[in-house]
């Protein structure tokens, strides 16, 4: 039974926000148990110093319910006040330390999300997701990230199910069919920082070259992935602390992969949750690894963690950073070529959108991720070409060392800087921090200064814009430039001037993204091409056999039962790109036999169930329309994904269930009138927005 003790109205007196000045919340101990029906019972205990007396504390905390106060070691009976969402107790304190916890029962909305099997509904995963203020839904905490504190988490889990948390683990102990695992965390962190993870795991334990443990995880299932997925993960961490100079803030590192985790990933301090769809073998690798994510969250364990906003007028400290110091590692590991025609691409979108009067200042809380992420690590790549190497590390070491486990604002970071580099820094915080234009002019000039490639492809464009009828006769004589890149470059820019011999020189070319890219760029295959592209049917790239596999069916009729057959064992990327592009072609191959279309038509409307990744269900969804063979499960299935937690997945189902709504009206209606009265006036609802 839930139960609300000691919860009296105050009067006026302490209504207001906590005075953080007065009180400094230490460390939070709290246990938390999930339940089958998605919620959460828990109590915690709070460690804090007072600093001058005070008559309140108050906890952020979204519709709970609150038993058992205990103040001082004894359960006692407090005024207190709570309206849903932040609990406020009155205690008239003077200076000291003191410790205070209680009891708490929820059914979080949001925030802790519960992963189902489809068959019969028990929980396959749980997971959590507090970026920003949230970690308040399933633990009384502190949204603010001001107020840092350590976090002890123990959870208790049936004894099938692995627990990652923050922190090192100290026990985990099997009690009754239950298993308690306890973590351990030594330095403070910000709220939305607190996180863990529930389900079936084993993992691998690697050690940097500082010696802190690294434990990646991975499901039973895809252990024969674990290498390619994990790659370059000690050489990432190991790069990260010598090139920001400073040792890594925690006592260990995990990294979980999560079904239908809503971002990439998410640093939470010492256990960075990230999307299974980054759990890959090694073809997929060449398309969608996780390097570049990896290095990301990594990097937020100083920047973000270690030292944390102010507030959202300083985001770019966090996401800024963290591109940065990524595009740093895949310089390490890839190369010069790479990393700066990484900067070329971001450089051109971030121009592009200057020009159309979407520029926004790095200091805009309200600015797009594109911003904070792009335009960001464009600001530190500018600083540190102003200031030098030695210059910029050095100010680096001195910002984190200054405010570690501490809060702060742009302004400090930039004093750091200054003191180290006897630099002013005004224009440049005017001309990349505040300014919403991207300097293109600086940006270009610095790219041609440092790749010969990109300077090429600058005199090439140029030369384009000034003799277009001349270009098509120089492009044999600038293809003879063969960084990778480059060669990108022009077919993605250029390919329409190509010959029939250019085109089928970048087809058969032996880098793999180059022939990729050629495949990509072809509008249609015409015959001449025919052969290069079967070719590429079994390349060693997921994308580049999708591309080819569709356009060879597009193009010559006669062979798709050829092209069928070539490619019927693929699966593709993580969401399945090669398998269920075949199953949609085959649908609609004539040629196929009625009782193998049977078969396809049952494995495509399959994937549409929620025991796969949101990825694979909206492609399976949006395909499946397209060619008139949603069956009357899928449309269900369609129903219950239009209030997914994922919101490009929502947003997309809404989209479709309209569509099949105004399309399929009769039928639409039959399947909706199966359904319960609620789901039938919730879906209607979505139809008439």
């Amino acid at each position: 039974m839930r139960i609300l003790l000691g919860l009296f109205f105050l009067c006026s007196a302490y209504c207001s926000s906590q005075n953080q000045e007065a009180v400094d919340f230490v460390k939070i101990e709290a246990e938390i148990k999930p339940y089958q029906n998605a919620s959460l019972s828990g109590i915690a205990r709070y460690d804090f110093n007072i600093k001058q007396p005070l008559d309140s504390l108050v906890f952020d905390a979204i519709d709970m319910e609150f038993s058992n106060i205990y103040f001082k070691g004894k359960n006692v009976t407090l005024q207190s006040k709570y309206d849903r969402k932040q609990l406020k107790i009155g205690l008239n304190l003077k200076p000291g330390n003191y410790s205070i916890g209680f009891g708490f029962e929820t059914q979080p909305k949001q925030t802790v999300y519960f992963i189902r099997e489809e068959k019969d509904s028990t929980i396959q995963q749980i997971w959590t997701q507090g970026q920003g203020k949230y970690t308040s839904h399933w633990l009384p905490s502190f949204d603010n990230m001001n107020e840092k504190l350590e976090f002890d988490l123990t959870v208790h889990v049936p004894a099938k199910y692995n627990v990652i948390a923050n922190g090192k683990l100290t026990s985990d102990k099997v009690i009754s069919n239950l298993k308690s695992y306890k973590f351990d965390m030594i330095n403070p962190m910000s709220s939305y920082l607190a996180a863990f993870v529930v389900g079936d795991f084993d993992k691998k334990v690697i050690e940097s070259a500082s010696g802190v443990p690294i434990e990646l995880y991975y499901e039973p299932k895809d252990s024969l992935k674990f290498e390619p997925t994990y790659r370059y993960t000690k050489k990432i961490f190991d790069f990260l602390e010598e090139e920001i100079g400073v040792a890594y803030p925690w006592q260990i590192y995990k990294q979980v992969p999560v079904q239908d985790f809503l971002y990439a990933g998410m640093e939470n301090t010492t256990c960075t949750i990230f999307s299974n769809q980054y759990v890959i073998d090694s073809t997929a690798f060449v398309d969608k690894n996780f390097v570049n994510v990896n290095a990301h969250e990594l990097a937020h364990q100083w920047f973000g963690n270690f030292v944390t906003e102010e507030s959202g007028n300083h985001h770019w400290l966090h996401e800024g950073f963290a591109t940065y110091y990524a595009y740093l590692v895949e310089q390490h590991l890839f190369g010069d070529d790479h990393f700066y025609w990484k900067l070329y691409k971001t450089a051109k979108t971030l121009h592009n959108l200057s020009e159309n009067g979407d520029g926004e200042a790095l200091t805009n809380p309200n600015a797009n991720s594109l911003t904070f992420y792009e335009k960001g690590a464009w600001a530190l790549v500018m600083l540190k070409e102003y200031l030098g190497d030695d210059m910029f590390k050095e100010g680096i070491q001195r910002y984190l060392n200054k405010h570690a486990y501490g809060n702060v604002t742009i302004s400090d970071f930039l004093s750091s800087m200054e003191k180290t580099s006897g630099q002013d820094l005004k224009a440049f915080r005017n001309q990349w921090l505040e300014n919403e234009e991207f300097n293109w002019e600086k940006a270009s000039k610095f790219l041609a200064g440092k790749n010969k490639s990109i300077n090429t492809f600058f005199e090439f464009q140029k030369i384009v814009k000034d003799t277009p009828k001349e270009s098509s006769a120089l492009l044999e004589k600038y293809t003879n430039v063969t960084t990778e890149p480059f060669q990108i470059a022009l077919i993605k820019n250029y390919h329409s001037l190509f010959d029939e011999g250019l085109a089928k020189q970048f087809l058969k070319s032996k880098n793999l993204k180059v022939r990729q890219a050629m495949v990509v760029a072809l509008d249609t295959i015409a015959p001449a091409y025919k052969g290069a592209v079967e070719n590429l049917l079994l390349d060693s790239s997921y994308i580049t056999q999708e591309a080819a596999l569709f356009k060879l069916w597009q193009a010559f009729p006669e062979d798709r039962l050829k092209y069928l057959d070539a490619t019927s064992t693929i699966t593709g990327l993580p969401n399945k790109n090669v398998r269920l592009t075949w199953l949609t072609l085959a649908l609609v191959t004539p040629q196929v036999e009625p009782i193998q279309k049977k078969k396809y038509f049952d494995e495509l409307n399959n994937y549409t169930a929620s025991q796969y990744n949101f990825e694979v269900r909206q492609l399976a969804l949006e395909y499946l329309y397209q060619i008139g063979s949603l069956n009357n499960s899928s449309i269900i299935n369609a129903f219950k994904a239009t209030k997914h937690h994922v919101w490009q997945f929502k947003k997309s189902s809404r989209n479709l269930v309209r569509k099949i709504a105004t399309t399929d009206t009769k039928r639409f209606e039959a399947i909706l009138r199966t359904v319960a009265i609620e789901e039938q006036s919730r879906i209607k609802n979505i139809i008439s927005e």
